[in-house]
């Protein structure tokens, strides 16, 4: 974000440089266990239907143990 406010001398536009990058969403997306995080994954972009279902059969199902529960949070 380029800034709002600055000081600079009387009559001289203010020259300041600002952030930039590639501007898009990244998503990560992990199993919280009592120990600590566990199966995180980080996706580039937002998640959907597709990626969440492949990470949870790719990523978080072969970290599963017999007895495991699994909830969906979904943080807005």
């Amino acid at each position: 974000m380029a800034r709002l406010r600055g000081r600079a001398p009387e009559g001289e536009r203010l020259r300041a440089g600002i952030p930039h990058g590639h501007w898009r969403t990244t998503t990560f997306v992990a199993g919280l266990r009592i120990g600590g995080i566990d199966a995180p994954m980080l996706i580039d972009g937002a998640i959907n239907a597709a990626s969440f279902l492949a990470y949870v059969q790719q990523v978080l199902v072969p970290t599963l143990s017999p007895g495991d529960v699994v909830l969906e949070q979904i943080a807005s």
